[in-house]
């Protein structure tokens, strides 16, 4: 794994493959979906490194012996709609996590957030939060995505993505230094558009066939 600033890159050759699916323009939303699914499997294994566990006796059918259980209270939150499909791949590996939601849409000539959906558990402050949303790009959306879930109690918190920009690692790091950024890619740069370059497109739009 490498590490730049705050950002920490899953190193993989199944990610890599994947991210070329996801790149590629000739990709269709059912393979899109699928490679999305894969890397956040991956994103969330790497993840779930740092977390605790206790032990707990069990009884294999031969004998007793230590069982290992996370000793974490997860909740998921993917940041409408792009973020949607990345939930079944870290519920692969995190089954007893609970779902929350935070909508936001980017203003398209200010490139700015607005929020018109919000909803978490309401004890977002004793567990341990993975905002999911596939593109950091400018940052803005992941940064109010943020700071939203930190006014409602938020303490730990970790962003999981699949490509960024070196602009929104260094704006998340600035604005929110503490949160541990993941991804598959540190990709080049961001274009005039405020899209990521080599990227892969509109993540929601590739997604859910709507382009």
């Amino acid at each position: 794994m490498k590490q730049n600033e705050n950002f920490l890159e899953v190193k993989h050759p199944v990610l890599k493959r994947d991210l070329t699916i996801l790149r590629d323009l000739k990709t269709n939303p059912e393979l899109f979906r699928s490679a999305v699914t894969r890397i956040s499997t991956v994103l969330a294994v790497e993840i779930s490194r740092s977390f605790s566990i206790i032990e707990k006796e069990i009884e294999t059918p031969l004998e007793k012996t230590t069982g290992y259980f996370l000793n974490e209270d997860v909740v998921l939150v993917p940041v409408l709609r792009a973020g949607l499909g990345m939930v079944s791949g870290f519920l692969s590996v995190l089954p007893r996590a609970k779902v929350g939601h935070i909508g936001l849409q980017r203003d398209e000539n200010t490139l700015q957030p607005l929020e018109y959906y919000y909803k978490t558990p309401s004890n977002i402050d004793k567990s341990k939060i993975l905002l999911l949303d596939p593109m950091l790009a400018t940052g803005g959306s992941s940064a109010a995505a943020i700071s939203f879930l930190k006014k409602r109690g938020a303490k730990d918190i970790t962003f999981a993505c699949l490509v960024a920009a070196p602009e929104g690692v260094e704006l998340l790091e600035t604005k929110h230094p503490e949160v541990k950024i993941y991804g598959a890619s540190l990709d080049r740069e961001l274009n005039e558009n405020g899209y990521i370059l080599p990227g892969l497109g509109d993540a929601g739009d590739r997604t859910f066939g709507t382009l």
